[in-house]
């Protein structure tokens, strides 16, 4: 039912925007409509162009699932100036091989699969609509001016200049309307901060670069065209998966978020969550008696049992759930848009999972044990049924969690309204 509020037009925060604001993203979707009209069926379509078509819609939907979390963290951090990613490999590639229409589908395809997928239908719609009309308009200058050039792909250096030329102003209309709209609905903010950072640029830059030798495969050699997909991969995971690390400093023993990058990531979450009238879970979870497990069988050990703790609740909760260690053996998880039942549910289901756990240890004297029956004690609070700022909101779950350890242990409580 949350989801499908946030997607009744109706109760969408665009109709809290500014006059302004909502007539320049009314032009930007208007014009949009409009090509998709206009080339729908003065395009043809040619048999082979379905094949290409069907190539960059799988490359990109496999592209997104295997980058989704690295994504989902970037996304949340560049909120307030443009979002580089690299999409832009597939739709470059169509620009170049592509008639319009397909292109068009491609785009709806890759928007619609990142919005459920990737931002878990959290993000405001609107937005999404807005950026994926914006690739639109980019791409249709980008193919219009390809073609004007170089009707023929591989046409020498009149092609070289075709894709430059193409390229540049793929990239320009795209960021030129983004910038814009960030900058007339953050009139309060420095017009600096809505350019992004440079480096940000060399992303779409690349990504075009790939789009293109991609392009150039798939018309020439096509069944080579799944090494692209390994190199796009590869180069997304290698590239921004360590300033992913660097930027989430990721902890050590468990491999999940450290308290401060967590903290950080729930007071943007509570901010969108007032922004979009949204809710938004937190979960604080201690392991009963963990000392013991430290005393009798030795910290190796309890680190082990930390590591396997921390996958079990990443394993529970929803990929775009954000799981912190906070200490000791104390996690957290944000959980955004859930109710108060939703949170109980997730809890329970993190208790008895926990519950179940049976975890091969090597003990202070080398030999191999088994340690079961685990417990964990779970405070939950979710805005605005708690409260309306995020401290208090710790405060309500962390005196949850010390309400279930002082109601005898392995149990779940939920914050007093």
């Amino acid at each position: 039912m949350a989801t499908l509020r946030r997607v009744d037009p109706r109760r969408w925060k665009l109709w809290s925007l500014s006059l302004p604001v909502l007539t320049y993203i009314a032009v930007v979707e208007v014009a949009a409509t409009l090509v998709v009209v206009a080339t729908a069926r003065l395009t043809p379509v040619e048999v082979l162009s379905w094949t290409w078509f069907g190539m960059l819609a799988i490359g990109s939907v496999v592209h997104l699932e295997a980058a989704r979390g690295i994504e989902r963290i970037r996304e949340i951090a560049t909120e307030g100036s443009p979002y580089a990613d690299m999409k832009s490999v597939w739709f470059f590639a169509g620009v170049l091989v592509l008639p319009i229409p397909l292109l068009v589908a491609l785009i709806s395809i890759t928007f619609a699969h990142a919005w459920f997928r990737v931002y878990g239908r959290r993000a405001l719609l609107y937005r999404k609509l807005f950026s994926a009309c914006t690739v639109i308009l980019a791409c249709a200058v980008g193919k219009s001016v390809f073609l004007a050039i170089a009707p023929t792909f591989l046409d020498g250096p009149r092609g070289l200049i075709a894709v430059l030329v193409s390229g540049f102003l793929y990239w320009l209309v795209n960021y030129a309307l983004v910038v814009g709209a960030i900058i007339m609905t953050n009139l309060d903010k420095p017009r600096r901060a809505a350019f992004g950072h440079p480096s940000d640029q060399l992303i779409i830059a690349a990504s075009i670069g790939l789009g293109c030798g991609l392009a150039l495969i798939m018309t020439s050699h096509p069944w080579l065209s799944p090494l692209l997909l390994v190199t796009v991969l590869a180069l997304h995971m290698g590239l921004l998966l360590p300033q992913f690390r660097m930027a989430a400093r990721t902890d050590a023993k468990t491999g999940l978020v450290d308290a401060t990058f967590w903290h950080e990531v729930a007071a943007r979450e509570l901010v969108r969550a007032r922004r979009i009238s949204s809710t938004l879970g937190i979960l604080i979870l201690d392991l009963d008696h963990f000392k013991q497990i430290n005393d009798t069988y030795g910290h190796l050990a309890g680190d082990k049992v930390l590591r396997v703790v921390a996958d079990t609740i990443k394993s529970v909760v929803r990929t775009y759930d954000m799981v912190g260690r906070f200490g000791g053996e104390e996690f957290a998880v944000l959980l955004p848009g859930v109710t108060t039942d939703e949170a109980r549910t997730t809890a329970e289901r993190i208790r008895f999972e926990i519950s179940s756990l049976s975890v091969a240890v090597t003990d202070r004297s080398g030999v191999e044990r088994r340690i079961t029956n685990f417990t964990a004690s779970i405070g939950a609070a979710v805005f605005p049924d708690t409260a309306g700022e995020l401290s208090p909101l710790l405060l309500a779950a962390d005196e949850a969690l010390y309400q279930a350890k002082d109601g005898g242990r392995d149990r779940t409580e939920i914050a007093a309204i």
